[in-house]
């Protein structure tokens, strides 16, 4: 028997710490049934944006220049590119620090900083814009309290550095997170090589570490530059001039404005994502693909009081201003609005977050069962990129071309929940994907092989084997997608069905109206819900240990 036939047929063993662990790959051509499952996917996925530049396109030629080129049209746009830049260099300063700090320092408590430092992931950035206002804008807590001492006047938190600073103490953990990954899954004993050869601890960071996390810490900066391109709530709340603030005000006055500057905002995207690839490469050799040694951890020394000091500071800004605005709210006796809060809103938003989770799941499981068993089908890795699109696309640019259909050719699922949830679908499916995706990956053929040999059918091989070992990530993606659709503003604005209120829209129509004290309720419940994402996360990584 050759080496190949005692491997197995597409197996290739990986030596880890301790095992051996097979990834399977199946060499042979993909169902038919699963491609054309995967292929209507895919399509639904990229069906909005072709809508939306159809719409764009049915603007007259010298209205679209005179439009695309006006002063106010180059603002926005230098407004939103300026806006990305500042917020993914600043969380690149903050995220990289802090995951060294965690992961290869003797900081104490590493473990609670870690889990701590983690948490603003989960907080809605414009509800963290909301507190901040509310805290040190005009007439809020700061003001009222340092009024007394003879102190008239503070810094305004609106406008850029206030959106700045807002969106990078809610997306720095997307840098942190990804850069703390890459630090635990490569090989310390290159850096140890570095010292032993004579190189300062900064040095050796700075030729060996540094190449090494550099994709991690990648990943996590083109997560923010995405966030902070497509983030509709935080710059309309400061009062920034984005692209996004600006197709919501121009949807209800021009929408040929708004179809021009979604398409603007879509190229702005691609070229985001064209940088990205290019800075990271497609190598990934900066990560371990042998046996991981851990690291000695370096000694803090004198700076372990200043490191301790910042996670603290980052912890209380990004967490305790905003628990502590809205408890403060939630005490303080506020003149009812619009009736007060309802339970039904949040059913509203549960219901309506289950719906888009249960559909995500079954789209996702086609095309993740595809990029998983047959890796090496051109077709298939395709169809998981495609599907990637929607997280790209600004939820607001989504929700514009599903408003353009459905008045122009849908008028009876226009405002209803069907059209309101394939628009959460199309923005969130990726999570279920990827989380679909890597169960599959772990899943031993041999296993499936062995079912078929007993006489099962290919269906039902999937439903009594690969079906139960993939579970456990099928559900990981569907609670993603869950909590991140509760949270999503700008499509829930703008394709919400009539008298279908959920929290979003009634903490921005409070917002809106004045009356901040009544968001309090529905804001607690919505951090308490989103907290939750991080129980997945952690308990998902558990697992996989």
């Amino acid at each position: 028997m050759s080496e190949s036939q005692r491997d197995g047929d597409g197996v290739s063993p990986l030596h880890g710490p301790g095992e051996t662990i097979r990834r399977v790959r199946d060499r042979g051509a993909p169902p038919l049934a699963l491609l054309a499952a995967g292929v209507v996917v895919a399509l639904a996925v990229l069906a909005p944006v072709g809508w939306l530049v159809v719409r764009a396109l049915e603007v007259p030629r010298p209205r679209a220049i005179h439009l695309l080129t006006s002063r106010s049209t180059l603002t926005v746009l230098v407004n939103s590119i300026g806006l990305v830049a500042a917020v993914t260099a600043a969380s690149t300063a903050l995220g990289v620090p802090l995951a060294v700090a965690t992961a290869r320092t003797d900081l104490p408590f590493s473990r609670f900083w870690t889990v701590a430092l983690a948490l603003p992931l989960v907080v809605p950035s414009y509800l963290g814009a909301f507190a901040y206002v509310a805290a040190f804008g005009p007439n809020g807590t700061l003001a009222d309290a340092l009024a007394p001492l003879g102190v008239v006047g503070l810094p305004s938190i609106y406008g850029f550095p206030g959106a700045t600073f807002v969106l990078t103490l809610y997306v720095y953990p997307y840098v942190f997170l990804g850069t703390r990954a890459a630090l635990l899954t490569m090989d310390a004993s290159l850096v140890e090589a570095a010292r032993t050869l004579g190189d300062s601890p900064v040095a050796a960071f700075r030729r060996v570490t540094l190449p090494q996390i550099l994709p991690g810490i990648t990943a996590g900066a083109l997560l923010v530059a995405l966030y902070a391109l497509s983030d509709f709530g935080t710059p309309a709340i400061m009062h920034v001039d984005v692209f996004t603030r600006v197709i919501y005000v121009e949807y209800s006055y021009s929408r040929d404005t708004a179809a021009l500057l979604s398409v603007q905002l879509l190229f702005v995207t691609a070229v985001v994502l064209l940088l990205e690839s290019r800075v990271s490469g497609t190598d990934g050799s900066g990560y371990a693909t042998g046996q991981i040694r851990s690291a000695s951890r370096l000694q803090l020394g004198w700076l372990k009081a200043p490191v301790l000091l910042t996670c603290a500071a980052v912890v209380a800004l990004a967490l305790l201003v905003p628990l502590g605005v809205f408890t403060q709210w939630f005490f303080r006796d506020v003149p009812a609005y619009g009736g007060g809060f309802s339970l039904e809103y949040a059913w509203n938003s549960v219901y309506a977050a289950a719906l888009t989770a249960g559909v995500a799941v079954v789209a996702a499981v086609p095309v993740g069962y595809l990029s998983g068993r047959y890796a090496d089908s051109r077709l298939a890795r395709l169809l998981e990129r495609v599907t990637y699109a929607g997280y790209a696309v600004p939820g607001i640019v989504i929700a514009l071309a599903l408003v353009y259909v459905g008045v122009r050719y849908v008028r009876g699922l226009y405002q209803t929940l069907p059209l309101l949830v394939f628009a959460y679908v199309v923005r969130f499916l990726p999570q279920a994907v990827g989380t679909t995706r890597s169960s599959v990956v772990q899943v031993d053929r041999r296993l499936v092989e062995a079912a078929r040999t007993l006489g099962d059918s290919s269906v039902a091989a999937f439903r009594r084997v690969t079906l139960p070992l993939i579970l456990p990530g099928v559900s990981a993606g569907a609670a993603l997608v869950f909590l991140t659709t509760m949270k999503e503003l700008p499509a829930t604005l703008l394709l919400q069905p009539a008298n279908f209120r959920t929290l979003v829209t009634y903490i921005w129509t409070a917002r809106e109206s004045g009356f901040y004290g009544r968001i309090a309720v529905p804001a607690l419940i919505l951090l308490g819900v989103s907290a939750l994402s991080m129980v997945v996360i952690l308990t998902r990584e558990r697992t996989q240990r």
